[in-house]
């Protein structure tokens, strides 16, 4: 196991305590890259077959790396994920786990409308990385969904259907990148519309293909805007709430839109078959 520490030019503790640990491959960095630099460091840093990725913030369950790598090396494809299990910021886990069920095989349409693989549950081929940096520093906190999106618009990508990182969801209002749900979802519809609609794969399918593709990626966007709301609102964010809200009517008034008309319908068929 070849273990590489990316300090992203730390202002506290982390060299002393990273220069004292035996055994790992220590990189500091002169100034803060972001995740992705950061990423792009260790990566460059290795020279192991497979890779996996771990945050500072989230833990590797005992044996999943062995566990998933034996899989990867059965199966023809680039790289495998597995399902995270949420903690909050006391470390209180919560048994949901996600994704559940965990897509496989040519999964790039799925992935084009919701980025349902977490980063820390994956083991990559470094064949089959697209090119020298293959994390893009330009789009902060949507830099790994686009490179599971270029990686599954050439290859196949399995899963293990089992825990296999716990990941610490962040709250709303907390420093985590992953919590400003309102510039991950603008950045997100940018690149989607400048960059992942123009990508050859789509290009070449079907129009239906592709209007059902660019209408359920704005169902999901309402969707993750509206349920961020309703975490604002619990935590008494409401000024985030309004946002996350302002955001969905801007942006995805439609995906909106069609996710009210299947909430009303599913109550409706409900309230249908309590009658029947």
């Amino acid at each position: 196991m070849e273990v590489v520490v990316v300090d992203d030019a730390s202002i506290d503790q982390t060299a002393e305590v990273c220069r004292s640990i035996p055994g790992i491959t220590y990189i500091r960095l002169n100034q803060n890259e972001g995740v992705a630099g950061a990423r792009n460091a260790g990566i460059n840093a290795s020279s192991s077959e497979f890779i996996a990725l771990l945050d500072d913030d989230d833990i590797r369950l005992s044996g999943t790396i062995d566990l998933q790598v034996a899989a990867l090396k059965k199966a023809d494809a680039a790289m495998i994920y597995g399902q995270a299990l949420f903690a909050g910021a006391t470390d209180r886990l919560n048994q949901e786990r996600y994704p559940d069920p965990c897509p496989t095989g040519d999964v790039f349409w799925q992935l084009l409308t919701q980025n349902f693989i977490p980063s820390g549950s994956v083991v990559i081929r470094r064949s089959c990385l697209p090119g020298h940096n293959p994390f893009v520093p330009t789009i902060a906190g949507i830099d790994d969904w686009d490179l599971w999106l270029r990686i599954a618009a050439n290859h196949s990508i399995v899963a293990v259907e089992e825990p296999v990182v716990i990941w610490r969801r962040p709250s709303p209002g907390s420093d985590q990148g992953s919590a400003r749900a309102v510039e991950i979802v603008k950045s997100s519809t940018s690149q989607f519309q400048n960059s992942w609609l123009k990508m050859p794969k789509v290009g070449a399918a079907e129009p239906d293909r592709k209007r059902r593709a660019i209408r359920q990626f704005s169902e999901n966007m309402a969707s993750h805007l509206v349920n961020e709301a309703i975490r604002s609102v619990s935590c008494g964010e409401l000024i985030n709430a309004n946002r996350c809200l302002l955001t969905a009517v801007r942006f995805h008034s439609r995906g909106l839109l069609s996710r009210v008309a299947r909430e009303f319908s599913s109550k409706e068929k409900s309230r249908t078959d309590v009658i029947t």
